[in-house]
């Protein structure tokens, strides 16, 4: 009889060094490299102090965390074996107790293999015992960054409470993620659903059975855990738009239960149950990489709104508990999170308890979008939300109370008292001549606002400046029913890979605009994110003019009378210039030009000159 053949540890050394290298470590060995910080299986005996402590003995990996901190890495066949690894290393750390040189703080176990994935478990010595280490309170699934376990030696704890994450490594696994799915024979359009069904279901304390072989029965343990969180929350109706699906043609089986499989091992090695607790909005941005891969997104102008670009606007409009927020397109919930986010740093937790319950609302007219939305506060612990599906011009918000307190709900007719403090929105681009224009939904939105109420836009520049139907809206309906504030012309790789400039706009409901009344301006040309690989990541090597302006626009949006330094091409606060006939709403059109040197007006000059005399000479009509 055949026996099976036995899985080698040589995929963990390779598992284990690949995410190493992820995370920033310096796997070359320490007694070849002045800057190596991991030894390898023989390579730790080459040291002669860990030599001493281990004898002939050796782990996977010794890893460098300092010049006397240690951590130590044994790996295992199969997830059977997970708490001997973590064992076995927890024995060669305290080897080293006697070492006047090294001290072994850190272990981990690393169980299984390439066929049935890897399991990770950690532990930090505090001194007296070996304590799970847990980010956000949520043990850690996948290797660590040095930051992490050098913040952990400075507190003296096994916990790191809002660990600080990498976006630019979140956003290069969702494109390996992206092409594990695609190997995996799922649909582009499909995969941001899978992405968060896989996400549900490692809600709960124990996470989906990988090693389940048949693909049917693994799907049907993801879809179950999905279907009863959404009822749970009280949004049994997204179940279908998320819910995973078996392919039809059998020979896609076992290559789609492979690649849920790899999926679940790149979110574990993210450490992603510790990030569902965390305040940043990871989740977005994995969103973005997997629909700017679906057509179906383009092709109905969904664009969606950069992490950071929400933030900001959250800042500005100084998001309060005493708020309610709508957004009419909130996609996959970018702004409504980023409110959500700003409260939670200054609010108790029963005042943010009401806030999400009673003051955050948004419409989304695709069910798969709103579905990824629903997901993205579920996971800030907001299941019970006010998200729907459906179409903005069809459903309004009219007050409404609940055990007491104001809030709104959803109606098929506009109130005379609207219940909208303020709305942060990205309206669909009217990428075709055919296609719902962009003004129309902030119209729509502006009719749920209480009169002196704020809005935010994001807008396509030429909204701002185009004649016809945007002109006609820009005097007859804008400016004669509301108030200006701020305009903001935004980097022109603001939207990435879209190739489209934008402008943000800040409106005042219910009160036409003065014709003497400041409009502040502002042009901002970086936003601390460059182009990298074919993405926009954050960088220290270029400045953040949009944050720059954060305290101004802020400041400006409460007190239009205040003081505004004059900066040439940069920011300025002036009137509209009604005797424009075009009567263009951007920055360009009001700020101030610095005034050209002699030689800079000689040197266009000769310019004009040479390209004239180049134009007569290609033509052949030189006299």
């Amino acid at each position: 009889m055949a026996h099976k053949p036995k899985d080698s540890e040589v995929h963990a050394y390779e598992f284990i060094k690949r995410n190493l290298r992820l995370l920033g470590w310096d796997v070359r060995n320490p007694e070849r490299c002045d800057t190596g910080q991991v030894w390898t299986q023989n390579e730790c005996l080459s040291n002669p102090e860990i030599k001493k402590c281990l004898n002939l003995d050796k782990p996977e990996n010794i890893v460098k965390v300092t010049e006397r901190v240690l951590w130590i890495i044994e790996a295992k066949r199969s997830h059977s074996e997970l708490r001997r690894a973590l064992s076995e290393a927890e024995d060669y750390a305290k080897r080293f107790a006697q070492s006047d040189r090294y001290d072994a703080r850190f272990v981990t176990g690393v169980a299984g293999n390439e066929i049935d994935s890897f399991l990770v478990r950690s532990e930090f010595f505090d001194g007296s015992t070996f304590i799970p280490i847990t980010l956000n309170e949520i043990e850690a699934t996948g290797l660590l960054p040095q930051s992490q376990l050098e913040l952990m030696l400075k507190n003296g704890i096994a916990d790191i409470a809002e660990p600080e994450i990498d976006e630019g490594l979140f956003i290069s696994r969702a494109e390996h993620i992206n092409e594990i799915l695609h190997l995996g024979a799922v649909n582009p359009h499909q995969r941001a659903g899978v992405m968060a069904a896989l996400l549900l279901s490692m809600l709960s304390g124990t996470p989906p059975n990988i090693d389940e072989r048949r693909p049917d029965i693994l799907i049907g343990d993801i879809n179950s855990r999905v279907d009863s969180i959404l009822k749970d929350q009280g949004k049994p109706e997204f179940y279908d738009y998320i819910r995973i699906r078996l392919p039809s043609t059998v020979d896609n089986h076992a290559k789609l239960r492979r690649a849920l499989v790899d999926t679940l091992q790149e979110l574990n090695n993210l450490n992603i149950r510790s990030a569902m607790n965390s305040g940043a909005d990871w989740l977005g941005a994995f969103y973005e990489v997997f629909l700017k891969y679906a057509s179906w997104a383009q092709d109905l102008g969904i664009v969606l709104t950069p992490r950071h670009l929400t933030r900001w606007v959250a800042d500005v409009m100084d998001i309060q508990i005493t708020d309610t927020i709508y957004d009419p397109t909130c996609g996959t919930g970018g702004f409504l999170v980023a409110a959500f986010d700003y409260v939670k740093r200054r609010a108790s937790p029963s005042q943010l308890a009401r806030f999400k319950r009673l003051s955050v609302f948004g419409i989304e007219q695709e069910a798969g979008v709103a579905a990824l939305a629903v997901v993205n506060m579920i996971f800030r612990g907001d299941g019970k939300n006010n998200i729907q599906e459906g179409d903005c011009f069809k459903k309004f918000l009219i007050p409404h109370t609940e055990s007491g307190l104001p809030t709104a709900r959803y109606a098929q007719t506009l109130s005379g008292n609207p219940p909208v403090t303020k709305v942060m929105m990205n309206p669909p681009f009217a990428l075709k001549r055919d296609a719902e224009k962009e003004f129309r939904f902030i119209d729509q939105a502006l009719g749920q606002i209480q009169h002196g109420g704020l809005l935010f836009s994001v807008l396509p520049y030429p909204a701002m400046v185009k004649p016809g139907q945007y002109l006609t809206w820009r005097r007859d309906s804008l400016l004669a029913n509301h108030t200006l504030c701020a305009v903001v012309t935004f980097p022109v790789d603001m939207f990435y890979p879209v190739g489209v400039t934008t402008v943000g706009v800040f409106i005042r409901k219910g009160i036409p605009h003065p014709i003497e009344q400041n409009v502040l301006w502002v042009r901002t040309l970086t936003d601390g994110l460059l182009k990298s690989k074919g993405k926009r990541l954050p960088t220290d090597r270029t400045t953040n003019e949009l944050y720059d302006s954060s305290d101004l626009i802020r400041t400006f949006l409460t007190n239009p009378s205040c003081s505004v330094p004059n900066i040439q091409m940069r920011q300025k606060a002036c009137p509209i210039d009604f005797s424009d006939k075009l009567l263009e709403l951007v920055p360009e059109n009001h700020l101030d030009q610095a005034q050209p040197s002699m030689e800079e007006t000689q040197q266009g000059i000769e310019q004009v000159v040479r390209d004239a005399v180049a134009f007569l000479i290609r033509f052949g009509k030189e006299e």
